[in-house]
C-alpha cells in the first residue's frame, strides 16, 4: 500500500470513529421526561411493575426505560451503588434523554433518634459530608494544612468535612448544601399529607412503629456504608442530618451543574449503626424500597 493510500485509510478510519462518537452522543428520545432514578433494583422492579409504553435503551451496559408511570412521562434507571456511580448515570440521562427534572427512590441510614426503620425522608437539601481533609496528627489533636481554608464543620478525628467547587453555567463557585426543588418539595408535603405507608413486609416482618413521611430537613451523602453509633451522632450533630446515603448528594450536584430541578425519596432501612442489635437493612430492605417507590408514584400522580 502506499504512503497516500495508507494516508487515506486512516483519515477514513479515523472520520468513521469521530462519527460515531458524535452519532453516541445523540439523543435517545426527544420527549421531555421525568427521570426516575433508583439505587437497588427492588424500587426499580416495584416502579417497572407500573409502567406502561416501556422502551429499553442501553448506555454503556446499563438500561434506561422510558414509558408512562402514573399519568407522567418518564425515563427509569438504575444508579448504581456508590456516588461516583450515581452521578456518571445521572449525567447520561441529562445527556441523553430530554430531562425535566429528576426524582431519586432509595433507600437509607437514619440517623435522627426521632425516626424509625420505616419512615420517608424527603429533604430539602443535601450534603456530601465525606467531601473531606484527612488531617495531620498534631499533639492530642488534629491539624489541617495551613493553605486550606477552614470550612463550617467540626471534624470527626482526622476526617475534616469540606465544601466542593462546583462550575456551571455563568462560572464556579464553593458550596456544601444542595436544595431540593422548592416545587417538588411542595408536591411531596400534599402526598406525605395523604398517602399510608406499608409497615409489614411479605415475612410478617413488621416495623415496631407505624412509618411516616416527613419532609424537610437535610441529608447527607458519601462514599462509605455507615454502621457505627458514634459516627451516627456525629453526623446527626454536625449536620443536623435526618438521614444518610450513597447516592442523594452526587446526584444532587450534577442536577444543580446542569440547572435541572431535584428532588430524594428515602425510606428507612436501617439505622446507620444506631439500633440495639446488628444492622437491619438486609431485613427492611424490600418494605423500604416498596415505600420508596409508592412514594414516588404517588408524586408523579400529583405532579402537574
Amino acid at each position: 500500500m502506499s504512503a497516500f493510500a495508507r494516508v487515506m485509510t486512516f483519515g477514513l478510519l479515523f472520520f468513521a470513529a469521530l462519527s460515531a462518537a458524535v452519532s453516541a452522543a445523540e439523543r435517545l428520545d426527544d420527549k421531555p421526561r421525568i427521570a426516575v432514578v433508583s439505587a437497588f433494583p427492588p424500587e426499580w422492579i416495584s416502579l417497572q411493575a407500573d409502567l406502561s409504553d416501556q422502551v429499553e435503551h442501553e448506555i454503556n451496559g446499563r438500561k434506561f426505560i422510558t414509558g408512562k408511570l402514573a399519568g407522567k412521562d418518564v425515563v427509569l434507571f438504575l444508579s448504581g451503588v456508590s456516588m461516583v456511580n450515581a452521578a456518571m448515570t445521572t449525567q447520561s440521562a441529562l445527556d441523553r434523554f430530554v430531562v425535566t427534572s429528576v426524582i431519586f427512590s432509595g433507600i437509607a441510614g437514619g440517623v435522627d433518634p426521632a425516626l424509625n426503620i420505616g419512615d420517608v425522608v424527603v429533604a430539602d437539601r443535601w450534603g456530601e459530608y465525606l467531601e473531606a481533609v484527612f488531617a495531620r496528627k498534631v499533639g492530642d489533636g488534629y491539624e489541617i494544612p495551613p493553605f486550606i481554608s477552614k470550612d463550617q464543620f467540626a471534624g470527626y478525628g482526622m476526617i475534616v468535612p469540606r465544601s466542593v467547587t462546583v462550575t456551571r453555567k455563568g462560572g464556579e463557585e464553593t458550596k456544601f448544601w444542595f436544595s431540593s426543588d422548592p416545587a417538588l418539595l411542595e408536591v411531596a408535603r400534599k402526598v406525605a399529607a395523604k398517602l399510608d405507608l406499608q409497615a409489614c413486609a411479605p415475612e410478617n416482618k413488621c416495623l415496631a412503629k407505624p412509618p411516616k413521611i416527613i419532609v424537610g430537613g437535610n441529608g447527607v451523602s458519601g462514599q462509605a456504608f455507615v454502621d457505627n453509633a458514634e459516627f451516627r451522632d456525629y453526623v446527626h450533630r454536625t449536620f443536623d442530618a435526618k438521614v444518610l446515603d450513597m447516592e442523594s448528594a452526587a446526584v444532587a450536584h450534577v442536577t444543580y451543574s446542569n440547572g435541572v430541578p431535584f428532588l430524594a425519596v428515602r425510606s428507612l432501612s436501617d439505622l446507620a449503626g444506631g439500633g440495639e442489635g446488628a444492622n437491619q437493612m438486609a431485613t427492611f430492605m424490600a418494605l423500604a424500597s416498596t415505600n420508596s417507590a409508592n412514594v414516588v408514584k404517588a408524586l408523579l400522580a400529583e405532579m402537574p
